[in-house]
């Protein structure tokens, strides 16, 4: 008696959940768009802002914002071992 209790309770459960998602996802989906939105919105607000405010160059003048990490190798790695390919 408890197994079939057991399983008509997960059997409810589950199709619950199934008509209450389909009842639901509709505003989710809704909702989860419209956030979206807002945050691309706004993303392209910033881009377009960034873009407005920067001054005028004249053409073919250059300049860097940022100078790149350069790393300096290591020479004390290890030594080069030059190889033959045995047939």
């Amino acid at each position: 008696m408890g197994l079939l209790r057991t399983i008509l309770i997960i059997a409810l459960v589950y199709y619950g959940i199934k008509i209450l998602s389909r009842i639901f996802a509709p505003f989710l989906l809704k909702y989860a768009a419209k956030k979206a939105e807002k945050r691309f919105g706004d993303q392209f607000g910033q881009f377009s802002k960034g873009q407005k405010q920067e001054p005028l160059k004249k053409e073919g003048e250059v300049t860097i914002d940022k100078i790149p990490n350069t790393k300096a190798s290591n020479k004390d790695v290890g030594d080069y071992v030059d190889y033959e390919e045995i047939d």
